[in-house]
């Protein structure tokens, strides 16, 4: 195979300008990267001709090819020279605002009503909380964490500092779990995060820009925070299908946002708050629009482990070849919210970035909660309690499906639509659903129109907690997020009979 051509360079920097030789090289190869004129696998010519070309010493563009390979972009490659290797997240590096800048600021803007709502009445007496994205506490696994816990009593014999990018036992751990997946890591690509919200926070003010577009589904569990928008970002829904998100729609808004800041959103399994699990022939469908058009990826991971129906779906990030996918794990929807534990798999440039951002946050995770989940990973402990629980919120579907065909559905096993009336009204409410195949939710939409802020009111006075699905979309859409997770059947079946008579009323 013939020898691939070097890059032509026909710019030179401004020897008159403040910014130093070195740092106009770095810009001007990033500009050419993400526009898309040098594309990834481009080989770059020699130092030499690279310092003919710019008109500069060697010695600047030794400096300059060394930033852009500490970022990612670049990379030199045995034999081959020096090449392009990334073309989005990476470029996001230069000149990334520096969290301490926004420590102070105050950007953080306040929730809507109905989300304060929702936060404060989650922690009520008696009310049943129907939407709520939590496992029920009666099905935490006692007995496992008296094991772990007596042996962090022995083993453990201080609680420093560790290390912001995580303790390095729980990073391998992590990596072992993650090539599980399918995802290829090793423990330089993994940092560890006080919880996955925490990850995006981090992302939000160190690698985009005040301005970018994230696009996410439409709906879609971000819209319900403020994680985004608090950092002067606009968000942009992208339509759903039953196999995740439309990949047509995404194109052309992607291609209007071509090599500028923007960045898609997704959770591709068990999504929140639909339930909806994207197939494997849209995964890819997504990857290669992504690829086509730069478009980096945020990859929630959250319910990945929760899937139960048959194999596993291969996450986004196990498909990734390009470094463009950044992952989102965590350990509060199927282990323990209160443990605080996520982890972000991306490019080690951008791990190292995020590990500094975290020094500035807060000096690393609870090194506490870190090596109590080192140790259920590494026990099997972890593998041998999400056995349990899936077949758990499995049963717990299925009797959820069953309540919901009864009182909102025609009867037809397997419809997931019809209707079907509220006691004591005599009047019929009709709803369809979808079956997820994990995770914790049924995305409930009534076929006529319903008032949802009374609906939502109404059932708080009658102890049922709902959570509205225009939380979590673009526009109104009539639905509710529906939880099995958090519910016994018999509780499910009773708050969603009164759901069914409030519908009715109202």
């Amino acid at each position: 195979m013939a020898r691939q051509k070097p890059l032509i360079i026909d710019w030179k920097p401004e020897r008159g300008s403040a910014v130093p030789l070195a740092e106009q090289i770095v810009q001007y190869m990033c500009r050419q990267v993400s526009s898309g004129v040098w594309p990834i696998g481009s080989r770059l010519p020699s130092q030499r001709a690279m310092a003919e070309g710019f008109g500069v010493n060697r010695s600047t563009v030794i400096a300059a090819i060394e930033e852009l390979t500490d970022y990612g972009i670049v990379e030199g490659m045995h034999g081959a020279g020096t090449r392009i290797v990334s073309n989005t997240w990476s470029l996001m590096l230069p000149g990334a605002p520096d969290w301490a800048d926004y420590v102070s600021s105050g950007f953080f803007k306040a929730n809507n009503d109905t989300i304060q709502a929702i936060n404060r009445l989650e922690f009520a007496p008696n009310i049943v909380r129907l939407g709520t994205g939590e496992i029920d506490p009666r099905l935490f696994p006692r007995d496992m964490w008296r094991r772990v816990l007596g042996e962090a009593a022995e083993e453990i014999g201080s609680l420093g500092y560790p290390d912001p990018a995580g303790l390095p036992a729980l990073r391998e751990a992590i990596a072992a779990h993650m090539r599980s997946t399918g995802i290829d890591c090793n423990a330089s690509q993994i940092l560890v995060t006080s919880g996955a919200l925490q990850a995006l926070q981090m992302i939000s003010v160190s690698l985009l820009s005040a301005g970018s577009t994230v696009f996410a589904e439409a709906p879609s569990y971000i819209k319900s925070l403020q994680v985004f928008q608090s950092a002067g970002m606009h968000l942009e829904g992208v339509d759903m299908d039953d196999s995740g998100i439309a990949v047509d729609r995404l194109a052309p808004m992607a291609e209007r946002h071509r090599g500028g800041e923007a960045v898609l959103y997704t959770i591709p399994t068990n999504h929140n708050p639909t339930g909806v699990t994207m197939d494997e022939r849209r995964r890819r469908e997504l990857i290669e629009c992504c690829v086509a058009h730069r478009l980096p990826v945020i990859e929630d991971g959250a319910y990945q482990d929760l899937y139960f129906d048959d194999e596993k779906p291969m996450p986004l990030k196990a498909m990734d070849e390009t470094g463009m996918v950044i992952y989102l794990g965590s350990a509060s929807k199927a282990l323990a919210p209160g443990l605080r534990i996520g982890w972000i798999v991306a490019p080690e440039p951008i791990v190292q970035r995020l590990a500094d951002v975290k020094m500035q946050m807060d000096y690393g995770a609870s090194t506490l909660s870190q090596w109590v989940f080192t140790r259920f990973l590494t026990s099997g402990l972890y593998d041998e309690y999400l056995g349990s629980l899936t077949d758990e919120l499995r049963r717990r579907r299925d009797g959820a499906l069953d309540v919901l065909e009864r009182l909102f559905g025609a009867g037809a096993a397997g419809s997931g639509s019809g209707s079907g009336s509220g006691s004591g009204s005599g009047e019929r409410v009709t709803a369809h659903w979808n079956t997820p195949k994990g995770g914790f939710y049924i995305w409930l939409t009534f076929d006529r129109p319903m008032p949802m802020g009374k609906l939502f009111q109404k059932a708080v006075e009658a102890g049922v907690l709902l959570n509205p699905g225009d939380i979590y979309d673009f526009e109104g859409d009539n639905s509710l997020r529906l939880s099995y997770a958090y519910t016994t059947p018999e509780e499910f079946e009773s708050a969603a009979a009164t759901l069914a008579r409030l519908a009715a009323e109202l």
